[in-house]
């Protein structure tokens, strides 16, 4: 599933970064690799915040939608 979909609290895996591969090279920058474990701490109908590799991290919708998560 989407990144965008999880819950608050939520503890997952990356399993796969989508997008251009402009848009991938800025996310893993960011954390976002597969096999990483993360944690959503927020949410809003614009952004979340989750927590990857001990950092606070927000990121758009948009963002999250190529992120796919376990």
């Amino acid at each position: 599933m989407p990144l965008s979909m999880a819950s608050i609290g939520d503890i997952l895996e990356i399993k796969k970064v989508g997008g251009k591969e402009k848009t991938q090279q800025f996310l893993e920058k960011l954390g976002f690799v597969a096999g990483e474990v993360i944690t959503v701490i927020s949410g809003n109908n614009g952004s979340m915040i989750v927590n990857v590799k001990d950092s606070r991290i927000a990121i758009g919708m948009d963002m999250a939608n190529k992120i796919v998560v376990k």
